[in-house]
Formats: structure tokens, C-alpha cells, sequence
């Protein structure tokens, strides 16, 4: 049975279980309360039927001192007894009245030898056979002789038996209400909270394995106090966090097919050619001296292509994946004498390209893998000589600004178009998609250069318009640990 109780209870809704809860407490505070008020009005009524039984016997005893015997007033259903106590022994004197005694007169006997032995005067509730609970009050009138009055607590009863149904309907009535509205208020006050349980079911009936997977859901419902509006706050942050995470998943799942498609046919393209090639071999006219040197020259030429295309992807992948033999080999190095390297290889490949380097210090020290600075720099000159007609001014600056070393590399071309501009460092882009290989590049340059600054703890930036293109690479002076 109890164990069917804690299941259903354990079944009960968070509303039902507080409002019940609420109740249990309301219910143990109205136990006290009416506890402590009955004993309260029991106490006060039996105090002033003390004090009226005091204020009789004061008028009591002047009659039995001058009569002998108690005359006068008597109230209802009251009873008197007159002792002479002076033997030792209490002896009850004859009454007036036959009907100022109850039938039953020991209670009222052992009181005046109480008082007798006690010499003052004694209160008690006795039982009396036939009549019920009575009040009795023992004192001296003279000495020897003790009057012993006694006064019915019915009305006493009474009166706390209606003080306690009045309290137990009036407990009962505000309990039910307190349950009942407290219930209402409750499920009010937790509407928030049921608000973020069909946002939790609706998101989970979401598919979240596509990678177009969004959470439109959100829990909007207000109120439940600041409590509430706090959870409702974190959880609704909680849902952007998986929003946004769904969505650079989905971009970094569309990205990566885009790049194996892209690689795979950047690799077929070679890998065609040389098979081409090969057919050839298989005729005599191909094998002709003049034609086999030229033969083999492309098959080098495209095995070269294909070799430096899997170098940069596999630097790519060894950037991404921040293994620890990181192709960085960081040593002193001269950041001028690097772009001083760098501007006189561009001039002897580009001598249709003028080139300028302006170098604000003599010399500027940083920790850094020379190789691959010296790969971006050229990365980024080769980028310009490609995208811009012959005769475009090119310009290589090194200055050092505030805490980092600033390498710019800017050409008087065409430009970037801006739709272009936040995906020229996406791998295998290219901002004219109608230009050849041969000429265009993989795509790859600019990758390549933006993961190994990162690698460097630096960036590279685009900007410039119409007439103007700027790569400004920023380096720390001091490398990171």
C-alpha cells in the first residue's frame, strides 16, 4: 500500500506535488494553531470559572459563619458542602438544602481534607458519578471549618468542542482552497518550465542527422519568477549554442565536400594527362626521339603539378590537424632579409611586374620558420603577378607597428570583387573561375598561407577596392610558447 502511494506520488506532476506538499504544511500549521488556541480558551474559561467560584464563596462564607449553614443565592446545578475539619477528620455538617449535595459526595470530601491537611485554599477537576466533570474549590471559612463549592465545566466543554469544529471546518475550508488555488497558481507560475518541455519534445523530434538541420524552437513562454526566467534564459542560450554548432557543422560538412570535389578533380586533371601520355608511348610515332622528349617533358611537368598539389594538402592537413610534428621549424630569422629574398625571385619570374619593397628598419628579429614565411611571401607576390595584367605595379612593405611585424603586399590590379572577398582563403577558390590552370594556379595559395600565419599566431588580412589589392600579414614579435 505504501509503496503504491510513493509510485503514484512519484507519478504526480511537479504542480500537483507542490500544491500537495503546501497543503501537508498548511495542514501541520493549522494543527498548531488550533492546538494552541483551544488550549488557550480551555485554560481562559477554566480561569474565570476559578475566579467565580472564589468570588461565591467570598459571599458563601459570611453566611455559613453566621448561620451555621450556607443561605442564601446558589446558582444552578451548583454544589456545597460545609466541613468541620478541627478532629482531623473531615465531617460533613447537614445542608440546607438536600439538593446542594450530588449523590456522589467523595470527590468533595477528599478535597476538604486535602485543603485541611493543606491549610489553603485547592482546586480540582473531579469526576463525579452521574453528573459528570465538575470545578471544586476547598476553603477555610472559619477555622474547623471548610466549605467546598463545585461548579459544572459543561458550558467549558462546550464551548471548546464548538471552538474546535469551527476551527476544523474553517481549517478545511481555507486548506481546500489553498490546495486548490494554490494548485492554479502553481501550474501558472511552472508554465515557463512546461513551456521548455514541448520545446525539449519538439526538438527531439527534429532529424538532427541532416546537415540542413536548424532548431527554429525556442521557449518564449514568460513568468515563474527570476528562478525561472533564469533557466529559461540559459536553456534558450543552450539551444543558440546548438543552433550555431549545427550550422558550422552543416558549413564545414558543405565545405568539405566541396574540397574533395575540388581536390578529386584537381588530381584528375594531371593524373588524365599523364595516362594520356602513356597511351601515347604505345604508338611508333610517339616514340620518336623529338616526340618522346617532348612526351616525357609534360609527364614531369605534370607529375611536378600533381606533387606540389598533394604538398600543399598535405601541409593543409597536418595545419588542421595541429599534430605535434608540426611543419614548423621556428629559429631566429631576419624579416627584412626574408622579403628581400623573396622581392628578388619575383623580379627574375615577373620582370614584366615592377616591384617596390620598402622597409621601415634596417633589420627586424622575429622566432619564426623562415621556410614557410618566406612560402607566404612568395604565395602572395605569385598571387599578385597572376591576377593582374603585365605591368602592374607591385608593392612589398615591412614595418614593425606596436607589438607585431606587419609584412603588406599590395597591386595596382583590378582588384577583388566584394562577394569574393570573404572566400579568397577558402581552399581551391578562385575569384576568376574561367582562368586555366596553367595560369590560375589550385587554389591553394591563399589557404596555405592563411593556416600557416595562423600556425604562426599571426593573420592576414584583404582589403583595398576597386584599383587595389592589400594582403596585410601580421606577425607577434615575440612568438607564442
Amino acid at each position: 500500500m505504501i509503496g503504491r502511494l510513493r509510485r503514484a506520488y512519484r507519478g504526480m506532476r511537479l504542480g500537483t506535488r507542490l500544491a500537495l506538499g503546501l497543503g501537508a504544511l498548511a495542514l501541520v500549521v493549522f494543527a498548531v494553531v488550533g492546538t494552541a488556541l483551544t488550549t488557550y480558551m480551555r485554560d481562559y474559561l477554566s480561569a474565570q470559572l476559578d475566579d467565580q467560584l472564589g468570588l461565591a464563596q467570598v459571599a458563601q462564607s459570611k453566611s455559613i459563619a453566621e448561620n451555621g449553614t450556607l443561605q442564601g443565592k446558589k446558582y444552578y446545578r451548583w454544589y456545597y458542602a460545609v466541613y468541620d475539619v478541627s478532629g482531623g477528620k473531615a465531617v460533613l455538617r447537614k445542608p440546607e438544602d438536600a439538593g446542594d449535595l450530588p449523590s456522589d459526595i467523595a470527590p468533595l470530601t477528599s478535597l476538604a481534607t486535602a485543603q485541611a491537611a493543606a491549610e489553603k485554599e485547592m482546586l480540582r477537576t473531579a469526576h463525579i458519578s452521574g453528573e459528570g466533570e465538575y470545578r471544586l474549590r476547598a476553603c477555610e471559612v472559619e477555622p474547623g471549618v471548610v466549605l467546598v463549592s463545585g461548579a459544572p465545566t459543561d458550558d467549558i466543554d462546550d464551548t471548546v468542542r464548538r471552538l474546535i469544529t469551527v476551527q476544523v471546518v474553517a481549517f478545511g475550508l481555507a486548506l481546500l482552497a489553498l490546495v486548490v488555488f494554490g494548485r492554479r497558481m502553481l501550474r501558472r507560475g511552472l508554465n515557463p518550465l512546461s513551456d521548455m518541455t514541448h520545446t525539449a519534445h519538439g526538438i527531439a523530434s527534429h532529424d538532427l542527422t541532416e546537415s540542413a538541420a536548424r532548431l527554429p524552437l525556442r521557449a518564449d513562454e514568460r513568468g515563474g519568477g527570476p528562478e525561472v526566467e533564469e533557466l529559461r534564459t540559459a536553456f534558450n542560450t543552450m539551444l543558440e549554442h546548438i543552433d550555431s554548432s549545427l550550422a558550422v557543422r552543416a558549413e564545414a560538412e558543405q565545405r568539405l565536400r566541396r574540397f574533395v570535389a575540388d581536390a578529386s578533380h584537381e588530381l584528375r586533371t594531371p593524373l588524365m594527362s599523364v595516362r594520356g601520355y602513356a597511351d601515347l608511348f604505345q604508338y611508333a610515332a610517339a616514340n620518336a626521339p623529338e616526340e618522346r622528349d617532348k612526351h616525357l617533358a609534360r609527364l614531369r611537368a605534370e607529375a611536378a603539378r600533381m606533387g606540389v598539389l598533394l604538398d600543399d594538402l598535405l601541409l593543409l592537413a597536418r595545419l588542421d590537424a595541429a599534430e605535434v610534428d608540426a611543419p614548423l621549424r621556428l629559429q631566429d630569422a631576419d624579416l627584412v632579409e626574408l622579403a628581400g629574398e623573396a622581392a628578388a625571385a619575383f623580379r627574375a619570374s615577373h620582370p614584366d611586374r615592377p616591384l617596390t619593397v620598402t622597409s621601415g628598419p634596417a633589420s627586424l628579429k622575429l622566432r619564426v620558420d623562415p621556410h614557410r614565411i618566406r612560402q607566404v611571401m612568395d604565395n602572395l607576390l605569385t598571387n599578385a603577378a597572376v591576377h593582374t595584367p603585365a605591368g602592374t605595379r607591385v608593392s612589398l612593405t615591412v614595418a614593425e607597428e606596436g607589438p607585431a611585424a606587419v609584412v603588406r603586399v599590395e597591386d595596382a590590379g583590378p582588384g577583388i570583387p566584394p562577394a569574393d572577398r570573404e572566400r579568397v582563403f577558402d581552399r581551391f577558390y578562385r575569384v576568376d573561375k574561367a582562368r586555366s590552370r596553367d595560369r590560375g594556379g589550385s587554389g591553394l595559395g591563399l589557404a596555405v598561407a592563411n593556416s600557416l600565419i595562423r600556425a604562426h599566431g599571426g593573420t592576414i588580412e584583404l582589403s583595398g577596392g576597386p584599383g587595389s589589392t592589400v594582403f596585410t600579414v601580421t606577425l607577434p614579435l615575440h612568438a607564442p610558447a
